[in-house]
């Protein structure tokens, strides 16, 4: 019956500022409403829900203010590079610093590349790209660069 994720929702502080941030991001804008509005993440498939209240206050904890978007592991090259040029800085995640990213997941059975950053109002955002099925065995979390470099495969990925 479940096909996918329709919708995720973050709160924010600044509802106005908040859409002009993820419209910087590539979402499209759907709708406004009393303290909310929706942008797409892809139409008619799934979007974000941004809700100006005061559950922005509460702590960050991963269990309520992440939103992780799916990218193509070969556009996980460019994510640093591109981020900079908007102004959006790659914050420290899991003990990686930024130059230690994009990083690999090691969620059994499945290795992820990810790179992370926040919003203005300290939510966490994350980019994700699926890169193995079915690993075989478990190994220790790494730099995307060096999960290639262990399979003799080649990625330039910048440390800016």
């Amino acid at each position: 019956m479940i096909k996918g994720l329709y919708e995720g929702h973050l709160p924010v502080s600044d509802l106005d500022r908040s859409i002009q941030f993820y419209e910087n991001l590539g979402l499209e804008f759907a709708c406004r409403g009393e303290r909310r509005a929706f942008l797409w993440i892809e139409k008619g498939k799934s979007w974000l829900g941004l809700w100006d209240c005061e559950q922005v206050k509460i702590p960050y904890h991963v269990s309520i203010r992440h939103v992780a978007f799916t990218i193509e592991l070969e556009d996980m090259e460019k994510t640093k590079q591109w981020l900079k040029e908007k102004g959006i800085e790659v914050v420290d995640f899991y003990d990686f610093e930024p130059a230690r990213q994009p990083l690999v997941l090691p969620h059994h059975p499945q290795a992820h590349a990810a790179i992370y950053f926040e919003d203005p109002d300290g939510n966490l955002l994350e980019f994700i790209a699926p890169i193995e099925l079915d690993v075989e065995k478990y190994f220790d979390m790494m730099k995307l660069d060096d999960w290639y470099a262990e399979r003799g495969k080649r990625l330039n990925i910048s440390n800016t």
